[in-house]
């Protein structure tokens, strides 16, 4: 099981967290993803981290506003994100990686949590 959590409603400029927890996968062994999907708009890769975290890659929509991090040892991957924007609003989600995926493309990914919503907005 993965799950995204952590996401909720925040005024424009704010911040979040995102974690995304599982169990029963050892995430140390796989890039994780990060993805969002906003109503009526098509699923967008905006954050991979690689599965020693010493490789990042981000959409140019969230590049210098989000960062992605991840805890192996709890099992753990997070999402921080600042100065949102209500074009930020969507349901977010994290993804396990294929062995030896990486990136932005959800066709790197092959296990996917169930998501949470953000909604930026004054």
């Amino acid at each position: 099981q993965l799950q995204a959590s952590g996401g909720g409603l925040v005024q424009p400029g704010g911040s979040l967290r995102l974690s995304c927890v599982t169990s029963g996968l050892h995430l140390e062994y796989y890039a994780i993803g990060w993805f969002r999907q906003a109503a009526g708009k098509e699923r967008e890769g905006i954050a991979s981290i690689s599965l020693k975290g010493d490789r990042t890659t981000y959409a140019d929509s969230v590049k210098g506003r989000f960062t992605a991090s991840r805890d192996n040892a709890k099992n753990t991957a997070y999402l921080q994100m600042m100065n949102l924007k209500p074009e930020d609003t969507a349901v977010y989600f994290c993804a396990k990686a294929y062995p030896g995926g990486y990136g932005l493309d959800s066709d790197e990914y092959d296990y996917w949590g169930q998501g949470t919503l953000v909604t930026v907005s004054s």
